[in-house]
This record gives structure tokens, C-alpha cells and sequence, in this order.
């Protein structure tokens, strides 16, 4: 099944009237894709569902804003990658404030474990997985949904060479995995 990104211009004119049957329809052609990109970003369906319902508020509450300039998909998209990122960025920092707490209260707690000495097997989805939420993102962004380093860098409040930098570094990442994997197997 093919989903067409594409809407008629009349159901953007309805919706940005506040027909309600317009902006369901927005979201019932853009829901899927939506939360593909969320979930692939942040790996949890809970977190997609949210980044997809936050979205399409803020498509709602904007849609006024919407120039017709590119492809409605195109800024639906923008919003839905930027959601995505606020929530990275809201975990980077309640990661390190737990990170901070256990170190603080734990002695040292794991050393490497291993099942059974035999590696896990990985596939890209898995070595993928194991990247930090910002390379990710970063991948994703940039190798998936073609965005430039210069819209990564503006929608993450960073630099284009940090944007180049976390990709350079996540692809050195995941061909480490995957070359790892290959000299087990």
C-alpha cells in the first residue's frame, strides 16, 4: 500500500478556514507517516504516539501559517521532526539527572554483562538502536528524510559541523557494529 503524501489544495483552504472535516482529514492522510518518522527517531511507540498527537496540535494551531510554499508534507514533517527532537532533548536531560543520582547513591554497579559469553546478533534495525538518540536522529534525518546539515543544525539549536560531526560518527559507529558482527558470524 502506497500512502499519498499529497492533499488537494481545497482541503488546506477548508482546514485553514477551521473546517474540523478538513483538518481530520489532514491528519487521517498524514497520521501514518507522522508517527513512522517519530518512532524511528525515538524507537518507543508510546513516545510516537505523543510526538504524533503534539504535531498535529500544532498543526491545528498553525495551519494559518501554512504559505503553500513546498509540499504541505514537507512542513508537516518539520514539525513533527522538531517535536521529536524537543522530547530528545528532554530525556538527554532526565538521563543525565538519573545518571547523576545513581552515580552519586551506587557504587559500581554493572561489569559488562555478557550472554554466555556469545555476542548477540545484529542486524542495521539493532546496531541502529544502540546509537544515542541524537545520532539518530541525526541519521535519520539526514540519510532518511533528506534533510541538509544546515536544517539538522537550525532545528537542534547547533552548529552545521555538529550536525556533520554526530553523522560522520554515528556511520563510523554503526559500521563498527555491523564489521564487529560480521568477524563473529
Amino acid at each position: 500500500m502506497t500512502i499519498s503524501l499529497a492533499v488537494p489544495d481545497i482541503l488546506v483552504a477548508r482546514a485553514k478556514s477551521g473546517d474540523l472535516e478538513a483538518l481530520e482529514a489532514l491528519y487521517r492522510a498524514f497520521e501514518t507517516p507522522v508517527y513512522n518518522l517519530a518512532l524511528r527517531m525515538l524507537r518507543r511507540p508510546e513516545d510516537a504516539e505523543d510526538v504524533l498527537q503534539e504535531t498535529f496540535l500544532e498543526v491545528v494551531k498553525s495551519i494559518t501559517q501554512y504559505r503553500g510554499e513546498g509540499h504541505l508534507w514537507g512542513w508537516i514533517r518539520r514539525i513533527a521532526a522538531s517535536k521529536a527532537l524537543m522530547r530528545i532533548r528532554g530525556e538527554r536531560v532526565r538521563a543525565a539527572e538519573e545518571f547523576d543520582e545513581e552515580t552519586a547513591s551506587a557504587p559500581e554497579t554493572r561489569h559488562g554483562g555478557t550472554t554466555g559469553g556469545v555476542p548477540a546478533r545484529i542486524d542495521l534495525e539493532r546496531a541502529f538502536e544502540r546509537l544515542s538518540a541524537t545520532s539518530r536522529a541525526v541519521v535519520w534525518l539526514h540519510d532518511v528524510e533528506g534533510y541538509t546539515h544546515e536544517e539538522i543544525a537550525e532545528s537542534m539549536s547547533k552548529t552545521v559541523s555538529f550536525s556533520k560531526s554526530q553523522l560522520a560518527r554515528a556511520h563510523a559507529r554503526l559500521r563498527r557494529m555491523l564489521d564487529d558482527e560480521g568477524a563473529v558470524r
